[in-house]
Formats: C-alpha cells, sequence, structure tokens
C-alpha cells in the first residue's frame, strides 16, 4: 500500500504577537507492522495547552496513547486485511503501540487495544470495521467515531486502504469494573 503525505499548516505568532504561519509542509507517513502508516501531525505534553509554542510539536516522541495530561493528532493508514498475513502476537502489538498489556481488557482481535484517552476520529478515506467487546460497527468516509477509552480493534476488511484522522487526549483512568472487564 503506498502511503498518502498529509500537507499540515500550523499558525503561531511573530515577536509582536501577529498571527502567521510556523509550519505549511507535508509530513511522510512512517510505515508500521501490518501495512500500516501513521503520521503525527501534531503532540501536547500539557493542560491547559501552551499555545505560544513554536517549536514543531510533531517531533515529540510518541507511541499510541497520549502523554498524560497531554494529546495527540495524527492520521493513520489502514491496510486492507491480508488473508496470508502470518499471525500477530498480541502482546507483541501492544508493545510496539507502547501499551503495558498489563492495562489491557478482553482481547477479541489481535489488534484488540484501549488506551486511557478520548479519541475522536473522522474517516477521510476508505471504509473500515470498528470491533468491540462483543459488537462491531461499519464506519466510512465523512463518518466520525468517538471512543471514550473503550476496547476496539480496526480491522480493514474493504480491500482498499482507508485513512482516519485521530485526536488522542488523555483521560482519567477508567472505574476499575472497566480495567479487566472480560466476557
Amino acid at each position: 500500500m503506498a502511503l498518502k503525505p498529509t500537507r499540515r499548516v500550523v499558525t503561531g505568532h511573530d515577536a509582536k504577537g501577529k498571527a502567521i504561519v510556523l509550519f505549511d509542509s507535508e509530513i511522510a507517513a512512517i510505515p508500521r507492522p501490518g501495512g500500516a502508516g501513521v503520521t503525527n501531525l501534531w503532540v501536547t505534553t500539557e493542560f491547559p495547552v501552551d499555545v505560544s509554542v513554536s517549536t514543531d510539536r510533531a517531533q515529540t516522541p510518541v507511541a499510541v496513547p497520549p502523554p498524560a495530561n497531554g494529546g495527540i493528532f495524527r492520521v493513520v493508514e489502514f491496510a486492507p486485511e491480508s488473508a496470508h498475513a502470518p499471525p500477530v502476537d498480541h502482546n507483541k502489538m501492544l508493545h510496539g503501540m507502547g501499551i503495558d498489556p498489563a492495562t489491557q481488557g478482553y482481547q477479541r482481535h489481535a489488534h484488540t487495544h484501549r488506551t486511557r484517552s478520548i479519541d475522536y476520529a473522522l474517516v477521510l478515506d476508505g471504509e473500515i470495521d470498528m470491533l468491540l467487546d462483543d459488537s462491531e460497527i461499519h464506519v466510512r468516509a465523512g463518518d466520525v467515531v468517538v471512543q471514550q477509552g473503550t476496547n476496539h480493534a480496526w480491522v480493514n476488511n474493504s480491500g482498499k486502504p482507508c485513512r482516519i484522522a485521530f485526536i488522542l487526549i488523555d483521560s482519567q483512568t477508567p472505574p476499575a469494573w472497566m480495567q479487566g472487564w472480560k466476557p
């Protein structure tokens, strides 16, 4: 799958307080195992957010979950599922995402995970299935998902790439009854 770059425009202020463009360029997607690509567009590490920053916060090293008291704005490209793909080691996948397997619940699919965050997702191109613990929902370009720390997996059965813009914002730890839920 050919990964698409994303044009990113970041505004800020000059020394006199005038609104200016700080960055305007295409950002290349970084290939991930399984054919996915990730483009981190902006990362914050504090709340309330310091909007006086003029450095490129997309360069902040992050895994899948957002930093404590922060957020991540990214685009993820999901390759279509392949019937010939090797099996996925769930724990290895979680570690690669920066997620501690001990914090996870029920594993319905090899890509099942959850983050301590509220995630806003906008499907830009294509279509994909979001698997929850005992249900699934099919979403298409233009659809929006608000995910409140739920256990989920993204599975692209469409045969074509799918691009989703995600905004992940750190949240409170889910209640104890949600943390180890098993069906």
